[in-house]
Order: C-alpha cells, then structure tokens, then sequence
C-alpha cells in the first residue's frame, strides 16, 4: 500500500513538472532581453520587468482587456441565473416533458461553437448584433453542463425546508432565489469559475463575430500581437503571461470549489 502511493504521488509530481515547465520557461523569457534570450539559459541576469509595460502599451491591451472583461462577465451571469433556474425546475417541479428537456440540455454539450456559428452568424445579422457585445454574449446564455450541475444539486437539498417555505407562503421563485441557491454556493461558483475562463481563453467566435479593432478580445490581441512581434520574443513572452494571468489566478483561487462542485454533481441521478 506504502508503495502504491509512493508510485502514484511519482507520477502526479512528473505531470506536474511537465505542465509547469513551459510556464516557467515562458515566465523567465519575459524578463530577458532579446540578447540574453539569444545566449540561452533560464534565468534572467536583469530582470526587465518592464517587458510587461511596453507590451501592454505596444499591444493595446486595456481595451482588449474590458472587452473580455464585459463579455466573460455577462455571459457568466447569464448561465448562472438561467441554469439555476432550468436546474430547479427540472428538479424539483413536475411537468410534462421534464424528462425531454433534461435529455435536449444535456444533449447540447455534444454541439460545438463550429457547428451552430453559421445559423447563429445568419440569425444575429438579421438583428444587427454582428460586431457588437449583444451578438458575443446572449447566445451563449444557456449551458447544459449548467443545467446538469444546478440540477444535481437541488436534488441533493431535503425537501422538508422546501416544503417549510412553501407553507410559510414563499413563491417558488423566492425559494430558488433566498433559499435554494445560496445552498447551492459551490454549484454557483464552479459553473462561474468554468464558464469566465471558457470565455476568457474564446476566440473562434470572436474571429467570426466581430469586425472592427474595437472589440477584438484578448486572444484576438494577442494573435495580432504574435504577427507583428514575432522576432521580438520578450514582448510575445510577456504578452502571453499577462493575456494568462487572469485565468491562472482564477483558477488558482477557487480550484477547491472545481473538486467539491462536480464531486456534488454524481450524488444522486
């Protein structure tokens, strides 16, 4: 027993090495300048943090930066309020067809952005939204995943401090408003957490949704960035960790609610 978990402590410590090294690599190249990048080596003997300001400022980043920021913030409250309120009534209400919706939500994880941009491009230009916030943030409101997750966690709440509040005379959309969902805390913050990083790293949709520079993301900045720095490796080492940055600390900061959310999700079916 002593021995399987030496091995297997091994073999997360060698992928954890392996995942780390290229941030490493890159995190110190930043810090070079282009001579000392040329000689080789990993750390810097200067370090030129300021790297990182001339490539914010080179590369426009601040209104790329709140472009992602609106878009990542709006998308992510629009599935937290419609999943919880899909996960709800799929779990605790009893209407006709429950068991179909819950079958087509799911169903639309299997569906990829490739798939559906074509109608979708066709539909949003006939509202006028192509290159617009509106267009890169409301139909990308429904997540299945969402619906699944909130479900799973009603489901695990006792009925009896439902049922409390009904007889007390609560609406069910005060119950899944006050009491419902701050029980369900870590399913709001790990869809939260997934759904800000999903859109923070988005691209496909942002190359085909958008036209003009003012509303180009990070991701579509740092590509641009890329072909017009591409000698200049401490600019593009330095505009990478910064366009990283956010999704790093994310995902550092609230990596406990990822393990306790989904270990929620497979309680009960």
């Amino acid at each position: 027993m002593k021995w399987k978990n030496i091995v297997i402590h091994g073999i997360i410590l060698v992928v954890v090495i392996i995942v780390l090294i290229p941030i490493i690599w890159t995190f110190f190249t930043s810090l070079k300048d282009p001579i000392e990048i040329a000689q080789g080596g990993l750390l810097p003997k200067v370090w030129h943090w300021e790297n990182y300001k001339l490539a914010w400022a080179q590369g426009e980043f601040p209104r790329k930066f709140l472009n992602s920021l609106i878009v990542a913030f709006t998308v992510t409250l629009g599935q937290v309020i419609t999943s919880a309120m899909a996960g709800y009534a799929l779990a605790r209400m009893e209407f006709k067809g429950k068991d179909l919706i819950f079958s087509i939500a799911i169903a639309t994880m299997l569906l990829s952005e490739q798939i559906i941009i074509v109608p979708l491009y066709l539909i949003l230009a006939k509202l006028g939204w192509i290159d617009s916030y509106r267009g890169l943030a409301i139909p990308w409101f429904f997540n299945g995943f969402g619906v699944f997750l909130f479900r799973q966690f009603f489901l695990t709440i006792p009925r009896d401090i439902e049922e409390a509040a009904i007889v007390d005379g609560a609406s069910r959309f005060r119950i899944l408003w006050q009491i419902m969902l701050p029980l369900a805390t870590p399913a709001v913050l790990t869809l939260s957490m997934f759904t800000f990083i999903a859109e923070w790293n988005s691209l496909f949709k942002w190359l085909i949704l958008t036209k003009s520079p003012e509303i180009r993301n990070v991701q579509l900045g740092l590509i641009i960035f890329q072909e017009q720095f591409i000698a200049q490796y401490h600019l593009l080492t330095a505009a990478t960790i910064l366009v990283s940055l956010p999704s790093i600390l994310l995902f550092l900061i609230g990596q406990r609610y990822y393990i306790k959310g989904i270990a929620t999700t497979g309680v009960k079916g």
